[in-house]
């Protein structure tokens, strides 16, 4: 195991991490019929808001407080309440997700007994709209503990204890990091063994451009809240990443599911250890429509390994797809030379196959010298051009990129995929195009060196 350390630094010079509200947004926004509400100044929503619709290129419906100087001073519940209420009379939605910000968080009010007494108070008004909290500070973590946080709050607030299972039921917590296409191939590989999986947040159906032939002002797909409350009754639950593991331990802790985490669906390894589970769990034979996805991926991993040996790269990234990332690359026989984390939290970083710092893109554009390959979101397009290093976009935000929300790396054709993203990444960035004269120097027999004593001159 790598030990990370922490970067001491007076200042950020290109961040590389996002909010925690941000994540706890983005996972509220995976239920069906949820609005996301950030607790804290009009500023701190509409940032979040710009870099949602950059990335995924839709409309986005989160709301915000609008705190103001005299409700951050004597408090905010007035604010807190009006909205709740405004968005459930206007909107109607099935869930709104309060997601507090560091300026109320700072001042150390009590949001959950506020909301308590909102609910109690306007029930007639509210209805059966649920108000769920996630305590998401700005002042530490990043997307990955947002993310988790609202997940978390979700089980909390609404899945109710049960005693039932129904053994074909599964329940998938999906991380961060998966895209639409990522989920979509969970979900098709867990329902060829027979599984109907509930996945949360599922972002396949609130994100993935569909065009609604109505407007809808929450978000119109994702998990249903009905499914959130009987979590409880599936027979297994697979979490995958490191930081949903609060999620399954609380959905454990409530309901007695067991779980199994997986730190990553990307790689050979890992999606072999995820398909054996499933047919541990069925009772089934692995398909075979999976197995020819195996066969391809090793075919495109016989294809694309002479493109990533001996290759360096440099990654800067969320803990959790810091690990994804740097795995892949191992196993594929590059070298990750650089690997920088947004956060020092998460205990994933001692698995990552590099040393780990936490820093910023300013780090990764100051060690990356000498690298193949950068990857990180698109805020990293600067460092790439400054240092005349191809990137490879990877996490969030990526907006200067179309289809970012449908690329897949998860499972084999996942992972198929996105060997022949970065080979051909490579490939396109590599200046030096080898010759048959290059590879083989007997076809230059001039700049031979032969060692042999020239023959002396023959007498006539």
């Amino acid at each position: 195991m790598v030990m990370s350390s922490t970067e001491v630094r007076s200042l950020s010079t290109n961040p590389l991490k996002s909010s925690q509200p941000l994540g706890a947004a983005y996972a509220f926004l995976g239920v069906e019929g949820g609005i996301p509400l950030l607790h804290g100044s009009q500023g701190c929503t509409a940032f979040a808001l710009v870099l949602f619709v950059r990335h995924f290129k839709e409309t986005i419906p989160i709301q915000t407080t609008a705190m103001n100087e005299i409700s951050t001073v004597l408090g905010g519940s007035d604010h807190l309440e009006e909205a709740i209420v405004n968005i459930r009379t206007r909107a109607n939605p099935k869930l709104i997700g309060v997601c507090t910000t560091a300026l109320v968080e700072t001042r150390g009010e009590d949001f959950a007994a506020d909301i308590a007494s909102i609910v109690d108070r306007r029930a007639d008004a509210l209805g059966d709209c649920r108000v769920v909290l996630a305590g998401t500070p700005d002042f530490r973590g990043s997307i990955e503990e947002g993310w988790s946080a609202a997940v978390t709050a979700m089980i909390e607030a609404g899945t109710q204890p049960t005693a039932r299972r129904d053994p074909e039921r599964l329940v998938i917590l999906a991380p961060s990091h998966f895209t639409v296409g990522d989920i979509e191939v969970v979900r098709q590989t867990a329902e060829l063994f027979g599984f109907t999986p509930v996945v949360l947040p599922d972002i396949s159906g609130s994100l993935d451009g569909t065009v609604p032939d109505r407007w809808i002002p929450s978000a119109y797909g994702g998990t249903a809240v009905a499914d959130i409350e009987t979590l409880g009754a599936a027979c297994h639950c697979v979490a995958v990443g490191e930081h949903m593991r609060r999620p399954a331990e609380v959905l454990n802790r409530k309901t007695g599911l067991a779980f199994t985490l997986l730190p990553t669906l990307t790689g050979l390894a890992a999606a072999d250890r995820f398909v054996a589970l499933l047919a541990r769990l069925s009772g089934r034979p692995v398909p075979a429509s999976i197995r020819r996805r195996r066969s391809q991926l090793q075919d495109a991993m016989l294809d694309g390994h002479f493109h990533f040996g001996g290759r360096k790269v440099a990654i800067a990234a969320e803990p959790d797809l810091l690990y994804q990332m740097a795995s892949f690359f191992a196993e594929m026989g590059a070298e990750t030379s650089v690997a920088i984390a947004s956060t020092p939290d998460s205990a994933i970083l001692e698995a990552v196959p590099a040393e780990v710092i936490v820093g910023d893109l300013g780090d990764l554009e100051q060690r990356a010298t000498g690298a193949d390959l950068l990857v990180s979101h698109a805020h990293g397009r600067q460092a790439s051009e400054r240092l005349d290093i191809p990137l490879f976009r990877v996490g969030f935000p990526i907006f200067d990129r179309l289809g970012a929300q449908h690329r897949r790396s998860a499972l084999y054709e996942g992972t198929r995929d996105l060997i022949f993203e970065v080979a051909n990444t490579l490939i396109a960035a590599d200046h030096h195009h080898p010759t048959p004269e290059s590879l083989d120097p007997l076809r230059n027999r001039e700049t031979l060196h032969d060692s042999r004593p020239s023959p002396e001159p023959r007498r006539h």
